[in-house]
Protein backbone atom coordinates (compact mmCIF):
# COMPACT_ATOMS: atom_id res chain seq x y z
CA UNK A 1 0.00 0.00 0.00
CA UNK A 2 1.66 3.28 -1.36
CA UNK A 3 0.00 6.27 -0.31
CA UNK A 4 1.48 10.22 -0.89
CA UNK A 5 1.24 13.66 0.89
CA UNK A 6 0.69 16.54 -1.02
CA UNK A 7 3.97 18.50 -2.33
CA UNK A 8 4.54 21.57 -0.19
CA UNK A 9 7.37 24.41 0.00
CA UNK A 10 9.07 24.78 3.18
CA UNK A 11 11.41 28.03 3.71
CA UNK A 12 13.97 26.01 5.09
CA UNK A 13 17.20 24.67 3.15
CA UNK A 14 17.41 21.39 3.02
CA UNK A 15 20.01 20.68 5.76
CA UNK A 16 18.48 22.89 7.63
CA UNK A 17 15.19 19.84 7.89
CA UNK A 18 17.62 17.22 7.75
CA UNK A 19 19.02 18.77 10.92
CA UNK A 20 15.43 19.10 12.57
CA UNK A 21 14.41 15.28 11.25
CA UNK A 22 17.32 13.61 13.01
CA UNK A 23 16.41 14.53 16.69
CA UNK A 24 13.60 12.28 17.70
CA UNK A 25 12.30 15.09 19.99
CA UNK A 26 11.39 17.04 17.25
CA UNK A 27 8.66 15.42 15.66
CA UNK A 28 6.54 15.80 18.71
CA UNK A 29 5.92 19.54 16.60
CA UNK A 30 4.51 17.60 13.91
CA UNK A 31 1.58 15.33 15.45
CA UNK A 32 -1.81 15.90 15.15
CA UNK A 33 -3.93 17.86 17.78
CA UNK A 34 -5.80 14.41 19.25
CA UNK A 35 -2.20 13.60 20.18
CA UNK A 36 -2.11 11.72 23.88
CA UNK A 37 1.33 10.05 23.99
CA UNK A 38 4.84 11.25 22.83
CA UNK A 39 7.77 9.12 24.23
CA UNK A 40 11.13 10.10 22.86
CA UNK A 41 13.96 7.58 22.03
CA UNK A 42 17.42 7.20 21.39
CA UNK A 43 16.73 6.35 17.41
CA UNK A 44 12.86 7.07 17.40
CA UNK A 45 10.05 7.90 19.14
CA UNK A 46 6.66 6.51 20.25
CA UNK A 47 3.40 8.22 20.18
CA UNK A 48 -0.56 7.47 20.74
CA UNK A 49 -3.21 9.35 18.97
CA UNK A 50 -6.48 9.19 20.18
CA UNK A 51 -9.01 6.41 18.93
CA UNK A 52 -5.81 4.67 17.58
CA UNK A 53 -3.25 1.97 19.20
CA UNK A 54 0.06 3.71 19.96
CA UNK A 55 3.11 3.47 17.14
CA UNK A 56 6.94 3.05 17.72
CA UNK A 57 8.99 4.77 14.34
CA UNK A 58 12.41 4.38 14.69
CA UNK A 59 14.72 7.20 12.24
CA UNK A 60 16.32 4.72 10.21
CA UNK A 61 18.40 7.52 7.70
CA UNK A 62 18.19 11.31 7.17
CA UNK A 63 20.50 12.99 4.68
CA UNK A 64 19.75 16.11 2.65
CA UNK A 65 17.30 14.04 0.06
CA UNK A 66 15.76 12.60 2.72
CA UNK A 67 14.29 10.97 6.36
CA UNK A 68 13.10 7.96 6.39
CA UNK A 69 11.40 6.66 9.32
CA UNK A 70 10.68 2.64 9.63
CA UNK A 71 7.99 1.01 11.96
CA UNK A 72 10.02 -0.44 15.17
CA UNK A 73 7.47 -3.19 15.63
CA UNK A 74 8.29 -6.40 13.56
CA UNK A 75 4.75 -7.15 12.82
CA UNK A 76 4.07 -4.21 11.02
CA UNK A 77 6.21 -3.78 7.68
CA UNK A 78 6.17 -0.25 6.44
CA UNK A 79 8.20 3.41 6.37
CA UNK A 80 7.23 6.57 6.41
CA UNK A 81 9.56 8.93 3.70
CA UNK A 82 9.94 12.56 3.52
CA UNK A 83 11.63 13.53 0.13
CA UNK A 84 13.46 16.86 0.62
CA UNK A 85 14.24 18.80 -2.75
CA UNK A 86 15.97 22.10 -2.54
CA UNK A 87 14.41 25.02 -4.76
CA UNK A 88 16.83 27.35 -3.28
CA UNK A 89 19.29 28.25 -0.40
CA UNK A 90 16.49 28.60 2.07
CA UNK A 91 13.11 26.32 0.10
CA UNK A 92 12.76 23.07 0.02
CA UNK A 93 10.06 21.37 -1.57
CA UNK A 94 8.89 18.34 0.99
CA UNK A 95 6.62 15.25 0.09
CA UNK A 96 5.61 12.44 2.45
CA UNK A 97 5.50 9.14 1.06
CA UNK A 98 4.33 5.99 3.08
CA UNK A 99 4.97 2.32 1.76
CA UNK A 100 3.07 -0.29 4.04
CA UNK A 101 2.95 -4.44 3.70
CA UNK A 102 -0.60 -5.38 4.92
CA UNK A 103 -3.01 -7.90 4.19
CA UNK A 104 -6.21 -6.68 2.39
CA UNK A 105 -7.80 -5.86 5.94
CA UNK A 106 -5.66 -4.46 7.76
CA UNK A 107 -5.45 -1.59 4.38
CA UNK A 108 -9.08 -1.10 4.45
CA UNK A 109 -8.71 -0.73 8.04
CA UNK A 110 -6.15 1.76 8.09
CA UNK A 111 -6.27 3.52 4.82
CA UNK A 112 -8.43 6.67 5.57
CA UNK A 113 -6.66 7.25 8.81
CA UNK A 114 -3.39 7.47 7.51
CA UNK A 115 -3.92 9.34 4.83
CA UNK A 116 -5.44 11.86 7.43
CA UNK A 117 -2.27 11.12 9.24
CA UNK A 118 -0.19 11.89 6.43
CA UNK A 119 -1.94 15.10 5.75
CA UNK A 120 -1.62 16.44 9.02
CA UNK A 121 2.38 15.75 9.00
CA UNK A 122 2.65 17.75 5.94
CA UNK A 123 0.12 20.86 7.42
CA UNK A 124 2.40 20.99 10.36
CA UNK A 125 5.48 20.70 8.42
CA UNK A 126 4.28 23.08 5.84
CA UNK A 127 3.42 25.45 9.32
CA UNK A 128 6.15 24.99 11.31
CA UNK A 129 8.49 28.10 11.38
Amino acid sequence: MNLEGRKIVVNKSSKELSELLKTPENYKDFMPDGLQKFESREDGFKFGLQGMPEIALKIDEVTEEKAVLKSASSSLDFALTATLKPLSENQTEVQMIFEGKFNPFIKMMVEKPLQNFINTLTDKIEAYK
